[in-house]
């Protein structure tokens, strides 16, 4: 059930611009730093949605 709510939830106004950077954060990363830490990029807008708050 909670991917049918992270597969829905959208970031509020306020917090649109801090996801954009976070998102893109995590997209620069290299395969390597990614594993390292145990992201997936399936993870990356739950990730990014935490990083903006």
């Amino acid at each position: 059930m909670s991917f049918l709510t992270e597969f829905f939830s959208r970031p509020t106004p306020r917090e649109h611009q801090r996801y954009r950077v976070a998102l893109a954060t995590l997209e620069a990363m290299s395969k390597a730093d990614l594993a390292d830490i145990g992201i997936k990029p399936a993870d990356f807008p739950r990730i990014a949605r935490q990083m903006a708050r």
